[in-house]
């Protein structure tokens, strides 16, 4: 089969295409044909070894698949049928022709629902999902700040909140204002300048209930500032580049809270937690989510799809900061 193979650690666009024999199918898994892959600013932390968890050289890179049941284990309960159409969460694998992932991560696609947009539903839906509904507790009517809006994590947020019935003010560079905008958000700000004021202003001088932030640096720290008396920041990544350092005498003087938001450890991606006893809780959401995609209130989208071929252009959409949601490649033929 075909695969991006990362050897050694390594920039993205060095990674090499090749033959590979496909991966063994291993009991409570399941063989997949990917038809479509997400590619993120992750992707990039795990090829040059920079990110949290480091895969065992040389591994095929990508997390999220949307394809097709290929086969299941025997001692899988209540296998899928072959054909199935379905999204699903790799720890690694899935920039390739094929994928074995565990069968309590694959959840198949609603009718309706093209593969490439489902590419979203393992990762970037599931992560804003879980911030606004496990961390923040979002609650109809209150507001919330989301930044970095326009990518993949930042849309969902987008609407998730205003699935939740929530007041969003989304952040973001001017060139997305207008998607944003179609997609509900009550204001959107410049990501170019500061807005903590502004956020004071829209919000009659209170602040809002919850920001979520996937950018880091000084974003962080001006966001912190945004928030109300019992408000919570939840932190989901550092796009920006920097790691912020909290002050905690901040949160004790306005009495608020910041929290993290790790969707990998829900899927078995850290040490010492079970997948399994997520399992029930990650259906469940994905459930949700899927209702809510039913009803209209989710809308997935796709910023670009390329040919496994041109991964290296894929990613340049990515760092580039040109993409309005998701980044897809086709690694297998229908």
């Amino acid at each position: 089969m075909r695969a991006l193979v990362c050897e050694s650690w390594r920039e993205f666009d060095q990674l090499e295409l090749k033959d590979i024999p496909p991966p063994p199918l291993r009991p409570g898994a399941v063989r997949l044909r990917v038809l479509a892959a997400g590619i993120s600013f992750a992707t990039q932390l795990v090829v040059a070894g920079k990110y949290q968890r480091r895969p065992p050289l040389p591994f095929v890179p990508g997390t999220e698949i949307a394809g097709v049941v290929l086969e299941s284990a025997a001692d899988v309960a209540n296998p899928l049928p072959p054909g199935t159409r379905v999204f699903a969460v790799a720890d690694w694998g899935a920039l390739a022709e094929e994928a074995v992932v565990d069968a309590i991560h694959v959840v198949p696609v609603p009718d309706g629902l093209p593969l490439e947009p489902a590419v979203a539903f393992p990762i970037s839906y599931p992560t804003a999902g879980a911030a606004l509904l496990w961390r923040a507790k979002v609650q109809p009517g209150q507001w919330v700040l989301v930044q970095g809006a326009a990518g993949g994590v930042g849309l969902a947020a987008v609407e998730i909140g205003l699935a939740l019935g929530a007041r969003v003010i989304a952040r973001a560079g001017l060139a997305k204002h207008a998607m944003l905008r179609q997609r509900g958000a009550e204001a959107v700000l410049d990501s170019a300048l500061p807005f903590k004021d502004e956020v004071r202003r829209l919000t009659g001088g209170r602040g809002v209930a919850v920001v979520l932030d996937v950018l880091g640096g000084a974003a962080f720290d001006e966001g912190l500032r945004c928030l109300a008396d019992g408000g919570m920041l939840v932190t989901l990544g550092f796009v920006a580049g920097g790691i912020p350092q909290l002050g905690v005498n901040l949160l004790l003087l306005k009495n608020i809270g910041v929290a993290g938001l790790n969707w990998g450890a829900y899927v078995g991606w850290s040490p010492g937690v079970d997948r399994a006893d997520w399992a029930a809780p990650c259906q469940a959401l994905w459930g949700q989510l899927t209702a809510w995609w039913a009803a209209g209130k989710l809308r997935p989208e796709v910023h670009a799809a390329y040919p496994l071929e041109q991964f290296r252009e894929a990613m340049a959409d990515v760092s580039g900061r040109r993409a309005a949601g998701r980044v897809v490649v086709r690694p297998g033929a229908a």
